[in-house]
């Protein structure tokens, strides 16, 4: 399991120096150090505080919220997912993490296992992973083949714009994290005896294919930002700042009772940015 890398060994329980010395600036990241816990603790704080509200304001109005997170492995998906849902009711906020399809499932439409997660009334959806599977994982590992995967980046913004003229109100977050952050936290997991089990044979192979993944990734948001379902890219080498930037988001694009401008304050441009500007920066994860 090494990684040619800074001469990377997963198996090593001493982390190269370079690896953790430039993690956090890895990928051009504008930030050399993570935001201050105290300030982290009362800005998040009072997000959920409007959050708390927002779900009151769904259950109320029936309106629908759904949210894709993607990423690398080790970006920061499920830490986020898990804050946002921190002080919400697991009734009415639901997690959608789908595992591969089973031999029924890889025969059908390959939207069609998704569908079944849509929020219903009053419901928010966060998805842990989605049907980006195609342009990402499955394209670089060859789970799918050139012609499914073209197919895909065709047919997800069609699939998406139906999504939205039903009225859900749509999110999707590209959580983005450098090279160097991403060995980091594989090394975290495999050396922590109760994070170990989030590290993958996958995760593993996927070390030398981080090229590849950076080519998957500008292919997808290139064809699959839209007008309707616009992507929103999310700089992660400091799990607080991407965090707060989610739920910021989230609550900047919708109306609710109680909805508190300054309790939100302001995005972060260095920290969320468009697609077109994440991919126009010459410094890229």
């Amino acid at each position: 399991m090494t990684d040619p890398f800074h001469g990377f060994d997963l198996e090593n329980p001493e982390l190269p120096k370079a690896i953790k010395k430039h993690a956090m600036e890895s990928g051009g990241y504008p930030y050399e150090d993570k935001l201050d816990s105290e300030i982290y603790e009362a800005q998040m704080y009072a997000l959920q505080k409007q959050l708390v509200l927002l779900q009151a304001h769904l259950a109320k109005s029936g309106e629908r919220v759904m949210i894709v997170f993607e990423g690398r492995d080790a970006a920061g998906k499920g830490g986020t997912i898990k804050t946002y849902l921190e002080n919400l009711n697991p009734r009415y906020n639901l997690i959608a993490a789908l595992p591969k399809p089973n031999d029924r499932e890889s025969t059908q439409w390959y939207f069609q296992r998704y569908v079944d997660w849509l929020p219903a009334a009053g419901e928010t959806v966060l998805f842990d992973r989605s049907w980006y599977n195609r342009a990402g994982v499955e394209r670089v590992m060859g789970f799918c083949t050139p012609e499914q995967t073209e197919h895909f980046l065709e047919e997800a913004p069609e699939f998406e714009k139906r999504i939205t003229r039903d009225g859900i109100h749509f999110f999707k977050f590209w959580l983005s994290i450098g090279r160097e952050m991403q060995l980091k936290r594989f090394h975290d997991r495999r050396h922590d005896p109760l994070k170990v089990w989030k590290l993958s044979p996958i995760d593993i192979e996927a070390l030398g294919k981080w090229d590849a993944y950076s080519v998957a990734r500008d292919e997808m948001l290139k064809r699959t930002d839209s007008a309707h379902a616009p992507w929103t890219v999310i700089r992660a080498n400091d799990k607080r700042r991407g965090r707060i930037n989610v739920i910021q988001t989230v609550l900047e694009r919708l109306d609710f009772a109680g909805k508190d401008k300054k309790a939100i304050g302001d995005i972060d441009p260095k920290i969320a940015l468009s697609a077109g500007d994440f991919l126009a920066m010459k410094k890229t994860d």
